[in-house]
């Protein structure tokens, strides 16, 4: 299986670089999985494929402001971090730029010393483990000092840390958004559930793995970063209720795909579990808890692409992808949405 089964291509200018004003008034894609057969509407319109009985499941993590801007002690040179994994206490594992001025023993001060930091090893693939020094609560002065980590396609500023975030996001960690959860709000959720809809929440902390390309060309040998993820017992519950009873799981994003998937057991029942994952899904794969994803258009040659190739197929999802472009689709983090799912 070759990266380059996953291409496609895409026009620049079709990369959303923008949230729209109101989160549910993108576009969304529904296409068949089985039939590849495609419908175009707005997403507020979700509600017509859902059915009572039905579990919808969020991951409720938050990202954090884990972009910082410093300077190197004693020379000035600016360094730019990246917050991805917490070690413990005060040490994280962070993406350094550039990382040859961050050999251990290096300090760096951010903010004008309100926050420093000294580099205590380098580990897998170059990043660097730094441990923090600062007075007060580390999460406040993060909030004061931090951006939000963008993606790199995205060259806008943007004016509301909120918009890259969901508005169910609840437990920090995350070093980007679950992108497909951002066109839900308050009403829509509000409408899912008055239709007798159960809404259940996860939580996988996204990590490195989204700034990694797939830079092998059999896909089999690319290696997926692991990710914390937590499931409750009030969660799994809910799920698997649904499935009992024969109704869909539908998955908010690839990212509560890759939860449910790893915490089930070979049935497909789940119960409250918590753990680190590196699950790499694509085509061959048999899904055993989840029915239907609600999903943003991916990156070419991306694990994201393979994911929703492995529960549609790949030339549905690569029909599917030029279709989008030829519609003009907004597409990646702040673009429109697509259903898979098998209605028809």
């Amino acid at each position: 299986m070759n990266v380059k089964d996953f291409d496609y291509k895409l026009p620049e200018e079709l990369i959303a670089q923008d949230p729209l004003a109101d989160r549910s008034a993108s576009r969304l894609m529904v296409l068949d999985k089985k039939t590849g057969e495609i419908e175009h509407h707005n997403f507020k319109e979700i509600t017509r494929y859902l059915s009572p009985g039905d579990c919808l499941v969020l991951n409720n993590t938050k990202v954090i402001p884990a972009r910082l801007f410093g300077v190197k002690e004693g020379t000035e040179a600016k360094i730019e971090i990246l917050l991805l994994k917490r070690r413990e206490n005060d040490i994280w594992e962070t993406l350094v730029k550039p990382g040859k001025k961050a050999k251990p023993g290096t300090k760096i001060n951010f903010g004008d010393g309100l926050l420093k930091g000294v580099v205590i090893d380098v580990v897998d693939e170059g990043n660097r483990l730094i441990q923090f020094q600062y007075k007060g609560i580390f999460e406040e002065i993060l909030d004061k000092l931090g951006q939000m980590p963008l993606p790199p396609y995205i060259t806008h500023q943007l004016k509301d840390k909120n918009r890259y975030q969901t508005v169910y996001a609840k437990h920090d960690g995350s070093a980007a958004a679950p992108t497909a959860g951002l066109h839900f709000t308050p009403e829509l959720l509000k409408e899912i559930e008055q239709k007798g809809v159960s809404v259940a929440e996860v939580t996988l902390h996204v990590g490195l793995g989204t700034f990694r390309p797939v830079k092998v060309e059999n896909v089999l040998e690319h290696h997926m970063h692991s990710e914390f993820y937590q499931i409750t017992q009030e969660a799994a519950d809910k799920i698997n209720a649904a499935k009992t009873a024969g109704k869909k799981v539908v998955s908010v994003g690839t990212t509560s795909t890759r939860t449910l998937e790893s915490a089930a057991d070979e049935k497909g029942i789940l119960t409250a579990k918590s753990g680190w994952t590196d699950i790499f899904i694509y085509p061959g794969y048999r899904f055993k808890v989840i029915d239907a994803l609600i999903t943003n258009f991916h990156l070419p040659q991306s694990t994201l692409v393979m994911l929703v190739s492995a529960l549609a197929g790949r030339e549905h999802i690569l029909d599917a992808y030029r279709i989008a472009v030829e519609e003009r689709y907004r597409f990646f983090s702040f673009g429109d949405a697509m259903f898979i799912t098998d209605r028809y």
